[in-house]
C-alpha cells in the first residue's frame, strides 16, 4: 500500500457509497484521514452505566438496553413509547413531539442507550431521552466496555449515519488500511516519550480499551500537532535568518542622536533597552525578525519610527503597515510632525485613494522618491514595488496573518522586519503564533500616566453614568461612547452607534457637541471627525471599535462602552487605552444588561480589578481559549484539533525544544531518520507556507 493511504476518498470506504459520501463531504470529511480524525463527541463507559434495577427517581441516568417494543399511543395526548430491557428491568422512552419521526428510528432488537432524568409512573420512564443507536445486530464490536458516540446531525441521520454505522465503517477501514498508515514522527521520539504509534492512536481513539488509552491518544496527537507547528516556526526562523541580508544599517549616526534629542519626551528605560536590541539586530548583518510587544500607551510607535529612521539614514526605504486607515492616517500625521525638521519624504498609501493617486504613488515608491511609506493592506497589493526596501514595520501584528506579513517582506530583498502589538501576548501564544520571532517587551509606561479607574454598571444605572459624563464635560473634558455595531441588527438586540448617536444628541446631551465615527465613513469624513475631536470642537465622540488602536487625544478622559459583554477582554483593554493619555484622572465605564452569563461577568470583574495588559491577556486566553484569542486561522496557522494552548504548556515547550533542535541539526530534514517528518511536512505545510527549502 502506498504512503498516501490516508488520502483515499471516503466514498470508497466499505459502508459509505455516493450518497453518504456527499453528506460526509458537506461535513468536511473527504478522505480516510478525515474519517479517522472524526472524533467521537463522547464515550459511554459501561462501568459507569446504570442497570435498570438500580436507577432512582429524579436522577440523571444512562442505560443501555435492547428495544422490545415501539408503539405510538393515539388516545389522549399522542405519544411514542419505546420500551427497552437490559435483563434487570424495563425502561420506557417517551416522546410527545415528533412521535411519527422518532417511531421510524427504532426497530426491535436494536441495542440503544437512553439518557435523561428518570421518573416513575407505572414503570420507569425518561421523557424525550437523549439516545444513540449502538447496534442493529448485537455485534460485540459495538458493545465493548467503552462505546464511542459520534456527532449526528439531521443530514447524517437521513442517510443512516448513526454512531453504530460510523463504528462499523471505521472498524472495517482500520482492518483494511490500518497497517498501512505511516508514522509521522521519528521513531526515537515515539520511544522516548512512550507515545502511541499513529496506527494505534487511531485505533484506540475509535475503539478504546480503557479511559487511560483515551488519555494516551490525546498525548500522541497533541504532541504531533504542536511539534509540527513548532517545526514550521523553527524552519521559518532558520531560513529567514540564514542568508546575509547585505543591508548594512548604520546605527551610530549623529543624526539619530539629534533626532532623539529633539523628541518632546524622554525615552523610558524599557524603550531604550528595546532600542538596544533592535540596533544590535540591524548591525548584525542578518535580517532582523523581531516582535515588540507592550501595553497600551507604552510607546511602541516611537521605537518603530527610530528603527525606520536608521534604515532611511543608511539609504534604504522603510514601510509601516497598519490594520486600519484611521490608524495609518494617524501614524502619518504623527510621524510627519516628529520628522518635520528632517529631510525625509513620507507618504500615505491606503485602499480608499483614487486609482490615479494610487498609480502615481506606486510610481514614486518604485522610483525611490519616497523614503517612508505608511499604509494599510494597500502596501501588499499587486503593483506596489519598492526601489530599495530595507525595513518593514507591521503595527498591531495580531490583525494580520503570517502570509500577509510574508507578502510585505517579499516586496524587498530580505528586508529587516519589526512587528509590533499593543495586545500583550501570553507566553504560550508567543511560542506558537510568533514562535519564529525574537520577542522584545516594553514593560514600562511613560512617567506621569494616571491609572484608569474602571467601573462596571448595568443598563439601569445609565442615568447616573450620563450625569457623571455631563459633569466631566462641563469641566472641560471629552468623552468616548463606544458601541459594537454601526446600525441596529434584527438578529442581535444591541444598541447601535447611529441610533444611539441620535438619541444621545436629542434626548440626553442636547447641550453638548456630539460626533459619530464608524468604519463605513469615507476616509476624508473620518479624518474630519477625528480632527474636530482632537481640536476640542467635539465634546462626545460616538464610535464603533475603529478607535480601538492608535487614537490619542489627551483631553479625552472618559470612555463609556455599551454592551461591554460583547467584547473580548483584550479588546476592552485596547478600547480603554484610548483614555488616560494625559495627566488628568481618567475613567472607563463598562455597561452591560442586568443579566449576563458567567464568562461576561468574569470579564467585567477582571477589567475592574486590573489595568495590567499582560494579566488581562492571560485571563483572556483562559476564558476564551486559544482558538478564539487571536483567531489562528487569520494568522494562517494550522488548526489545533487536540492541543489547548492554555492547558498544554508543558507539551508546547517539549515540542518546541525538539523541533528547534531538529532544525539546528538538520535544517533541510535530509537525514534518513527524519524522513517521516520530511514527507509529512512537505505534504501538509510546505506549499501552503511557501517552504521551498525542504528537499
Amino acid at each position: 500500500m502506498n504512503n498516501d493511504v490516508l488520502d483515499i476518498a471516503v466514498e470508497y470506504m466499505k459502508g459509505v457509497g455516493p450518497k453518504r459520501a456527499e453528506v460526509l463531504n458537506n461535513a468536511g470529511i473527504f478522505t480516510l484521514q478525515d474519517l479517522l480524525e472524526f472524533r467521537p463527541r463522547r464515550y459511554l463507559d459501561r462501568s459507569e452505566l446504570k442497570q435498570i434495577k438500580d436507577i432512582l427517581p429524579d436522577e440523571e441516568a444512562t442505560v443501555i438496553g435492547t428495544v422490545i417494543s415501539s408503539q405510538i399511543i393515539r388516545r389522549g395526548k399522542k405519544r411514542l413509547i419505546v420500551r427497552i430491557e437490559d435483563g434487570t428491568g424495563v425502561l420506557e422512552g417517551v416522546w410527545f413531539q415528533q412521535a411519527d419521526s422518532f417511531a421510524r428510528v427504532f426497530k426491535a432488537d436494536q441495542l440503544v442507550s437512553f439518557s435523561g432524568k428518570v421518573a416513575r409512573y407505572r414503570t420507569w420512564q425518561i421523557a424525550h431521552p437523549s439516545f444513540d443507536i449502538i447496534s442493529d445486530d448485537r455485534e460485540q464490536l459495538h458493545t465493548g466496555q467503552i462505546i464511542p458516540i459520534y456527532p449526528s446531525g439531521q443530514e447524517f441521520k437521513k442517510v443512516g449515519l448513526t454512531s453504530f454505522s460510523f463504528r462499523r465503517i471505521i472498524h472495517t477501514a482500520l482492518q483494511k488500511y490500518g497497517n498501512s498508515i505511516t508514522e509521522t514522527l521519528p521513531v526515537h521520539i515515539v520511544k522516548q516519550y512512550r507515545l502511541y504509534s499513529r496506527q494505534d492512536a487511531y485505533r484506540q481513539m475509535h475503539f478504546p480499551a480503557s479511559k487511560d488509552t483515551l488519555y494516551q491518544v490525546g498525548r500522541r496527537f497533541k504532541y504531533e500537532e504542536l511539534f509540527y507547528l513548532q517545526l514550521l516556526m523553527a524552519l521559518r526562523k532558520h531560513f529567514y535568518a540564514a542568508p546575509k541580508s547585505g543591508l548594512k544599517i548604520d546605527i551610530e549616526s549623529e543624526a539619530y542622536d539629534q533626532l532623539i534629542a529633539s523628541l518632546p519626551f524622554t525615552l523610558t528605560n524599557a524603550q531604550q533597552r528595546v532600542m538596544g536590541e533592535i540596533r544590535q539586530d540591524l548591525a548584525s548583518g542578518y535580517p532582523m525578525n523581531r516582535l515588540v510587544q507592550g501595553d497600551v500607551g507604552s510607546g511602541k510607535t516611537i521605537v518603530g519610527l527610530l528603527a525606520m529612521y536608521m534604515a532611511i539614514s543608511s539609504g534604504y526605504q522603510s514601510a509601516l503597515m497598519a490594520p486600519t486607515e484611521i490608524l495609518a492616517q494617524q501614524h502619518f500625521f504623527n510621524i510627519t510632525s516628529l520628522l518635520s525638521q528632517e529631510d525625509i519624504r513620507v507618504a500615505l498609501l491606503t485602499g480608499s485613494m483614487k486609482a490615479k493617486e494610487k498609480r502615481e504613488m506606486h510610481q514614486r515608491i518604485a522610483d525611490g522618491e519616497v523614503d517612508l511609506v505608511i499604509g494599510t493592506h494597500a502596501l501588499i497589493q499587486e503593483g506596489v514595488n519598492f526601489h530599495n526596501l530595507g525595513l518593514t514595520v507591521i503595527d498591531e501584528q495580531h490583525r494580520f496573518g503570517v502570509l500577509q506579513r510574508g507578502e510585505l517582506i517579499s516586496k524587498g530583498r530580505t528586508p529587516h522586519v519589526l512587528v509590533m502589538t499593543a495586545t500583550p501576548i501570553p507566553r504560550t501564544l508567543a511560542l506558537t503564533i510568533y514562535g519564529d520571532l525574537d520577542v522584545s517587551t516594553i514593560d514600562e509606561l511613560p512617567p506621569g500616566r494616571q491609572s484608569i479607574l474602571t467601573y462596571w454598571r448595568t443598563d439601569n444605572s445609565l442615568p447616573q453614568v450620563h450625569s457623571f459624563i455631563r459633569k466631566q464635560v462641563n469641566s472641560g473634558q471629552q468623552v468616548y461612547v463606544v458601541y459594537p455595531l454601526v446600525e441596529e441588527s434584527e438578529k442581535l438586540d444591541l444598541k447601535a452607534a447611529t441610533d444611539s448617536y441620535q438619541y444621545l444628541q436629542k434626548e440626553v446631551f442636547p447641550e453638548f457637541r456630539l460626533a459619530l465615527l464608524h468604519g463605513r465613513l469615507k476616509m476624508d469624513e473620518k479624518e474630519a471627525v477625528m480632527q474636530t475631536f482632537k481640536a476640542g470642537e467635539t465634546d462626545i465622540l460616538i464610535s464603533t471599535t475603529v478607535i480601538e488602536v492608535g487614537v490619542d487625544v489627551a483631553n479625552a478622559t472618559i470612555m463609556l462602552i455599551e454592551h461591554a459583554e460583547r467584547f473580548g477582554l483584550s479588546q476592552l483593554h485596547q478600547l480603554r487605552g484610548r483614555v488616560g493619555r494625559g495627566s488628568q484622572q481618567s475613567y472607563c465605564v463598562l455597561s452591560t444588561p442586568i443579566e449576563v452569563n458567567d464568562v461576561a461577568r468574569q470579564r467585567m470583574q477582571v477589567m475592574v480589578k486590573t489595568n495590567n495588559g499582560f494579566e488581562i491577556a492571560e485571563e483572556d486566553l483562559r476564558l476564551r481559549g486559544s482558538g478564539e484569542f487571536f483567531g489562528t486561522r487569520q494568522h494562517g496557522m494550522p488548526d489545533l484539533r487536540y492541543a489547548d494552548l492554555v492547558h498544554d504548556q508543558k507539551i508546547i515547550q517539549v515540542a518546541r525544544n525538539d523541533a528547534f533542535s531538529m532544525v539546528k541539526l538538520d535544517p533541510h530534514l535530509r537525514k534518513t531518520f527524519h524522513a517521516p517528518v520530511r514527507i509529512h511536512f512537505k505534504k501538509q505545510f510546505a506549499d501552503k507556507f511557501q517552504m521551498t527549502n525542504i528537499a
